[in-house]
């Protein structure tokens, strides 16, 4: 690899990098040539939904209705290298556990169902017949089923598939089903019911386009939801303010130049998006909302004080919400001072956003995991939530709560009811219609597997997809752990880290992806997927598998219970693995309310959009009403010893080259940082504050008070515009300093946006001293 450099970008998101970025990829996977006629079938109403990240599929597509990220993961996919039983024979574990994430995908994908053989310390190809049948050996002789087993699934599960797999899990007699949604946006399940009645937004496609005021809190669509930057650039030059608060200057928050435009590919004019932007302190959302609530009743206050109209919507306020009375009280008794210290932030940010808000007849809140990972995170989307309430902005044209989900059908798994919380899906019906008593006791989240794996409670761990032990925290913790297990099944397209660490009994199953076509004995198989607005949509695949021997989680899943399981003539395994639709006609009788006639409107243009009461305010809360709720106080890490001279508050953070775990290279365009991952993100200030020179190594070590010494060396010091007090590191590397208790209250999802710790200098300096920000 070349020599880690650090060199500012000035350029806008899009434009000609995003063009050469995505040609790089796909020269690369050597897929130039195959992929475009893919791609043309890229989020199309009879193609395939697209396998990186979850924004909405829309019913009138553009020609390349794709971004840089979603062309990224096709080439992963359709990659023509492939890891096959010669690889693993010529590599031992050991060895490839000292390769990084980057290289262990490269090979390719798996080709072969694969078992670990511990005397030689390697993967040896097995049929899938034998996989089958020891891992339902294993899985039936867990003593205790509810605490023993876990069922863990990724982003990447069709809706098909997912339901399967709970109701195996349900059969099999728990509702430990961790998943990827549990370390993301399992904090939005939390807030949002309590104070909306249901578990996901309230915004669709049509909204951005009715909008006259879209706010974005902690989400960066630039590298997270590229194709988002469409519909805000439509609203930029329709003149509708974009107000952003988040750490780190963006550059897909700042200006846009779309690759699909050709008069501004030649003209290089760019789009400006947000209006203001405000670098909030990691942390310090709550405060700031509560900042601009307040400013919004002061605003209101005056209005009326002076015989103006009123600022607040006192009709929806009356007639629509419980708590506002308290919520004021609590607002009015918030010093200025304080909301300053704890948002980073002047009373006079928080006052202009508050004006346009105050202003506009309808706004949009956008949100990502820069609210949901903190210890405070339900709070803050409550109170975000109250900030909507406040003017009716919830079940009104161009209004509402918008959760950005990352993977691409995160949110379809929980309606398919892969959730450990039983209360969420119909239980009684589910056992009503397969004949059985479906487990009551709440199983594992993703935190709570964790835990109990410490305890050494754990005996077997099934992974539909991901790399779940690359992106739990507490590496040094638990990757040790996991060693111990009896079972473990990675069911993966490529090789990754968590397959390196094998149980007792190990095995890589590998299974054709999303854009492959999926053969049964009754012809080509369709799936479906939900995107971040609700909406379900068709998949129909149109590759070749990437070898003869892969099979379909679907299959694999009902192989696997015809062993695991007495027959039992409800539950029609056989049928299901036939032909996919049987699935649906289950799926439509488990949740008819939203799934009728489920075969045809998933083909709709735009899909069809699940029930969501909120959206016609029809409240299913506690009170029946929107709960307007008052929080505890602004405490932000109460687990954890303040931020003070010495230590720092550490956000990890996504690259432009990469999704989730998966790493398609070691550059970060946007920030302009190349050939290397091992940085830290720091301010000038604390650089000079703490003594340290930019591009020097230093180690990082968390602060905390339970024995374990947490820290990651070789970490290179670039100076960045990011806030006083706050630093910036890549996920998953910085997972390692993120203690599993340390986690948002309510919901366990792990607090990564605000991590106590000190920077300790190692003395050599690696990179060349350079322009400090990347932004312009």
């Amino acid at each position: 690899m070349n020599k880690p450099s650090f060199k500012p970008y000035r350029l806008p998101a899009g434009g000609w990098g995003s063009a050469k970025s995505v040609g790089n990829i796909l020269r690369r996977e050597g897929v130039l040539a195959s992929a475009p006629l893919a791609l043309s079938r890229h989020n199309k109403v009879d193609g395939y939904q697209c396998n990186s990240c979850a924004w909405v599929k829309p019913a009138s597509p553009l020609p390349f209705e794709y971004c840089e990220n979603g062309v990224k993961a096709v080439a992963w996919e359709l990659t023509a290298h492939r890891c096959t039983p010669e690889f693993f024979a010529e590599h031992t574990v050991t060895e490839l556990r000292n390769w990084d994430d980057y290289h262990l995908e490269q090979p390719g994908r798996l080709t072969h169902p694969l078992r670990y053989d511990a005397e030689t310390d390697k993967y040896v190809p097995v049929s899938w017949g034998h996989a089958v049948e020891e891992i339902a050996r294993e899985l039936r002789a867990v003593e205790d089923r509810q605490k023993g087993t876990v069922f863990y699934s990724s982003g990447r599960l069709s809706n098909e598939a997912s339901y399967l797999y709970q109701l195996f899990a349900r059969l099999y007699g728990n509702n430990n089903l961790p998943d990827s949604s549990n370390m993301c946006h399992e904090t939005t399940s939390v807030a949002l019911p309590a104070s909306i009645g249901q578990a996901v937004g309230t915004v669709s496609l049509d909204d951005f386009a009715h909008s006259d005021c879209i706010m974005f809190f902690g989400q960066n669509p630039g590298s997270n939801a590229p194709r988002m930057l469409h519909p805000l650039q439509e609203a930029s030059q329709r003149g509708v303010p974009i107000i952003t608060y988040n750490p780190l200057r963006e550059r897909g928050l700042e200006r846009f130049l779309n690759p699909q435009s050709p008069t501004e590919m030649l003209t290089g004019k760019a789009t400006r998006i947000s209006s203001q932007y405000h670098q909030v302190k990691a942390g310090g959302d709550l405060a700031a909302i509560a900042g601009i609530c307040k400013a919004v009743l002061a605003m209101h206050d005056e209005a009326k004080a002076n015989g103006g109209a009123a600022v607040l919507d006192e009709e929806f306020i009356r007639d629509h919400t419980h708590g506002f009375e308290s919520f004021v009280d609590w607002l009015r008794l918030q010093s200025w001072d304080e909301l300053e210290r704890r948002s980073g932030l002047h009373r006079a940010d928080m006052e202009a956003t508050a004006l346009v808000y105050g202003q506009a007849k309808a706004a949009v809140a956008v949100y990502g995991m820069g609210l949901t990972q903190h210890q405070a995170g339900v709070e803050t989307i409550r109170m975000l939530i109250n900030l909507l309430l406040m003017r009716g902005n919830i079940g009104r044209q161009g209004a509402g709560i918008c959760p950005v989900r990352g993977h691409s059908n995160v949110q379809g798994q929980r309606t398919m009811g892969v959730t450990e919380k039983p209360e969420l899906f119909p239980l009684d019906r589910l056992g009503e219609q397969f004949g059985f008593e479906p487990p009551r006791e709440p199983g594992y989240n993703t935190v709570e597997a964790c835990e109990a794996v410490l305890r050494d409670e754990v005996k077997a761990f099934f992974m539909l997809g991901g790399n779940f032990v690359r992106a739990i925290p507490d590496h040094g913790q638990m990757e040790p752990a996991w060693r111990k297990l009896r079972l473990t099944v990675n069911v993966i397209t490529k090789l990754n880290r968590s397959a390196l660490l094998p149980g007792e009994i190990s095995y890589i199953l590998p299974v054709i992806g999303r854009l492959e076509i999926d053969v049964t004995e009754n012809g080509q198989q369709v799936l479906s997927m939900e995107d971040t607005s609700a909406c379900v949509h068709g998949n129909r695949g149109l590759r070749k598998p990437a070898s003869p021997h892969l099979i379909s989680e679907i299959r694999l899943i009902c192989e696997l219970a015809k062993k695991v399981f007495e027959p039992n003539p409800r539950v029609r395994w056989d049928d299901y693995q036939r032909d996919y639709a049987e699935i649906r006609r289950e799926i439509s009788h488990t949740l008819p309310d939203s799934f009728w006639d489920y075969e045809r409107r998933m083909w709709e243009p735009g899909g069809f959009q699940r029930d969501l009461p909120a959206k016609r305010r029809e409240w299913h809360t506690d009170t029946k009403r929107a709960n307007i709720v008052t929080p505890r106080g602004l405490d932000e890490d109460k687990d954890m010893p303040d931020v003070g001279h010495d230590s720092l508050r550490l956000m990890t953070l996504r690259s432009n080259d990469q999704f989730n775990t998966t790493v398609y290279g070691y550059d970060d365009r946007f920030r302009g940082i190349n050939n290397t991952r091992k940085v830290v993100l720091m301010n000038r200030s604390d650089i000079d504050r703490l003594g340290l020179k930019i591009g020097q190594a230093v180690t990082l070590r968390t602060v905390a008070h339970d024995g374990v010494d947490r820290q990651l060396g070789g970490m290179l010091v670039v100076a960045y515009d990011v806030p006083i007090g706050c630093i910036g590191g890549y996920y998953p590397e910085c997972n390692v300093l993120l203690p599993i208790w340390h986690y948002a209250e309510g919901s366990k999802t792990p607090a990564a946006k605000t991590i106590p710790v000190t920077v300790h200098s190692e003395g050599e300096r690696v990179l060349e001293p350079q322009l400090e920000y990347a932004t312009g």
